[in-house]
Order: structure tokens, then C-alpha cells, then sequence
């Protein structure tokens, strides 16, 4: 029995996902005639109390159309230094948009309104523009960590005084949702535009939804074309995303539960210099100098248990729902006996 901790990507669709991709009604989706598509989009708007979605194939496609939609050549994305858009999307938004990146050191990825202000260039010829702050919720390096709605707010006010877009990078927001109790209207009140994953949480093979105003969700289905992404007979991956929606959301306390009970054996390891609060399913924790991350991840793996080295000292293990609770137990015997 493998137990695969590495993300919470390498997940199988269940019996009732491959069910419902199997019976999906599919056309061609750049024609606009792909029903399930069509249907996956307005629940999702509608989830979020927004006008329109675009389905994508992932992530960091929706990121990086987002950032193309609200920049021009020549402005500055405000982000946190450990941004997925920044560290893990390929140098995308230089590429992609012709932006550079104002990166801020925020507190396990959240940032605050204060930095924002202070990151925002002046009206001058020789700077950068700013005209975008995303953020990242849950903060995937900062362990799952959830913003203080709060916060949001005082950044979305801040935004909409100092004329700057405001993006939400929510890949693993249902986390967020549901260990916050928040609702998904919230959030499509406040954002200019979300970028929601089904790929990772909810347990879809594939896909991510771009969330907006029409107008918006227009140009950014133009440039989904531009950077290859149109599909044809996708409904099949988008059913599995209505099933996601309908059945999968709830679950997830389970799996922040389990992150909280594994990392509570980690943090007693003498091995162990600190593990990052958990609020979700992400356990980051940090080691002494002794032992080097991917030597742990290593002997884990002696154990059927795989682990990812996100540095030299730090290894990340992500819960998701194909973890079950018996591996949850074995884990935390195998973290007990080393």
C-alpha cells in the first residue's frame, strides 16, 4: 500500500466521478457547444455569485490568462514572495504579460494591506506600473495557511482607492471555505477575478475555472485560444467537475483533520526544529541540521510513504482524499518509530 503524500494532485477519480464522466453530454467547446461545459461554468459563477466562468485545463493557465486580462506590458503584479504565480508558473507572467513583480514577504504567503500600500509605485515614467495585486488562498508554502477575510477587505478597498485589479489565486480556496466557514459569494464580492482549482482538493483528474465579470470572462476565453487552450469535447473532464462541486466540498474537514492528527505526532520528533501551523491539509515542517529533507523523504519512502522536499530542510506532505484514515494510522506509527 502506497501512501502518497506528495500533493494532493495524484488523486483517482471514485467510482461516482468516472460514472458521471462516463454518461457526460459533450460538443465542441470552442464553438461553445460542449453542454457539460457550459454547465460546469454557470454553476460555478453562480456558486460565487459571479457573471461568467471559463474552464481551463489548469491552474496555472487561469493564473496566468487572469494577469494577462488586467496588465500591459510594462506593469508590476504585487504578490507574495512565495506566490504560486510567481515560483511555480514558469516565469509566466514575464512571458506571458511582458510584467515584472513587486514580491512582498508576507506572513506564511498572506500580505497584508499595509504592504500593499507601501509596494505601490508612484505615477512615474521611470517605474513600473502597478495595476495588479494577486493573492493566494490557501497559501500552498505557507502550508495551507487561510487569509483573515479581514484582510481581504482592507486590500480590496486599498485596491479599488489606488485603481489597481485584484485577483484571486484560489487553488486550494475551497480549503479555505470550509476551514473557515466562509461562503464562495464572499469572495465573488470581493475579487475582480478567481482562479478555483478541481484538480487538487476536490479530486478531478484535470481543470480549473476562471471566474469574472462577462466582459472580462470574453477576453480572457480570446486568450485561452491564444495560449492553446481551447478544447473541443472536454465535457467528459467537466463532468467530473460537476460531480466535484455537487459531492466533494464537504469532505474536506475530514482532511484537514488528518493533517492535524499526523502532524501532531511530526512536531514530537526530536528531528523536528518546527512544523508550520495546519489550518487545511497541507503539513509543512522544517528540520535541525542533523537530517536534510530529501534524506527523510527518502527514508519515508523505505515505509510505502511519499513525501515532497520543498527546500533542503522543509518536506511538505498534503492529505487528500485518497488518503484513508488507516493510512493516516500507519503514518503516524512510522513518524512514532523513527
Amino acid at each position: 500500500m502506497i501512501i502518497d503524500f506528495r500533493s494532493d494532485t495524484v488523486t483517482k477519480p471514485t467510482p461516482g466521478m468516472m460514472e458521471a464522466m462516463m454518461k457526460a453530454r459533450v460538443g465542441d467547446d470552442v464553438f461553445g457547444e460542449d453542454p457539460s461545459i457550459n454547465e460546469l461554468e454557470q454553476i460555478a459563477a453562480d456558486m460565487f455569485g459571479m457573471q461568467a466562468a471559463l474552464f481551463c485545463p489548469s491552474g496555472t493557465m487561469t493564473n496566468q490568462i487572469a494577469i494577462k486580462c488586467h496588465t500591459q506590458p510594462g506593469d508590476e503584479v504585487i504578490c507574495d514572495e512565495s506566490s504560486h504565480v510567481y515560483q511555480y508558473e514558469g516565469g509566466g507572467i514575464a512571458f506571458n504579460s511582458g510584467a515584472s513583480v513587486k514580491l512582498l514577504q508576507g506572513d506564511r504567503g498572506r500580505i497584508n494591506a499595509d504592504q500593499v500600500l507601501s509596494a505601490i509605485q508612484p505615477d512615474d515614467p521611470h517605474r513600473a506600473h502597478s495595476s495588479l495585486v494577486s493573492l493566494e488562498n490557501t497559501s500552498n508554502r505557507g502550508g495551507g495557511s487561510c487569509y483573515d477575510f479581514s484582510e481581504i477587505l482592507k486590500i480590496q478597498a486599498l485596491c479599488k482607492e489606488k485603481n489597481l485589479s485584484l485577483h484571486l489565486d484560489g487553488a486550494r480556496l475551497w480549503n479555505a471555505l470550509v476551514a473557515k466557514k466562509e461562503t464562495p459569494k464572499k469572495y465573488g464580492e470581493t475579487f475582480d477575478s478567481i482562479s478555483i482549482c478541481l484538480s487538487k482538493s476536490l479530486g478531478c483528474p484535470v481543470g480549473s475555472l476562471l471566474l469574472g465579470k462577462k466582459d472580462f470572462i470574453k477576453k480572457a476565453r480570446r486568450i485561452r485560444k491564444v495560449f492553446g487552450g481551447g478544447m473541443r469535447q472536454a465535457g467528459f473532464i467537466a463532468a467530473a467537475g460537476i460531480y466535484a462541486l455537487q459531492n466533494n466540498i464537504d469532505r474536506l474537514s475530514e482532511d484537514h483533520h488528518h493533517a492535524s492528527q499526523i502532524a501532531g505526532a511530526i512536531s514530537k520528533k526530536k528531528f523536528v526544529k518546527q512544523t508550520l501551523p495546519v489550518e487545511t491539509n497541507i503539513i509543512i515542517f522544517e528540520l535541525n541540521d542533523s537530517i536534510s529533507a530529501p534524506g527523510l523523504v527518502a527514508k519515508l519512502k523505505e515505509y510505502d510513504i511519499l513525501g515532497y522536499a520543498i527546500s533542503p530542510n522543509r518536506v511538505r506532505l498534503v492529505v487528500h482524499l485518497d488518503i484513508s484514515k488507516e493510512m493516516v494510522n500507519k503514518t503516524i506509527e512510522v513518524f512514532n518509530q523513527l
